[in-house]
């Protein structure tokens, strides 16, 4: 640790509390992403491989409705997170 610095798995971030919570921020929303787009490729595959079961087409269509309902929710939660912490409350970092 150098000058506020922290050499960790995820590469060198800020060592203040700001920082910490900005990279692990960013951190999972991506994470998040990611599995909510290879939730709705194994939905598609589903969907593609049901031949004709109900049973099998309906699940598919249950696990993209799912992950991206699951997008939605972290977007408007990010959306949320920087009107109030942001523009109304002046907290710095969420900008």
């Amino acid at each position: 640790m150098s000058s506020n610095k922290a050499y960790t798995a995820l590469g060198c971030i800020d060592a203040t509390g700001q920082g910490i919570f900005t990279t692990l921020f960013t951190t999972g929303i991506g994470i998040a992403g990611g599995l909510a787009l290879l939730l709705i490729l194994f939905g598609g595959f589903k969907i593609l491989t049901s031949a004709g079961n109900p049973e099998h087409l309906t699940e598919g269509k249950e696990t993209v409705w799912s992950a991206i309902s699951g997008l939605l929710l972290i977007i408007f939660s990010i959306f949320l997170l920087q009107l109030i912490g942001f523009k109304i409350l002046g907290i710095p970092g969420f900008g």
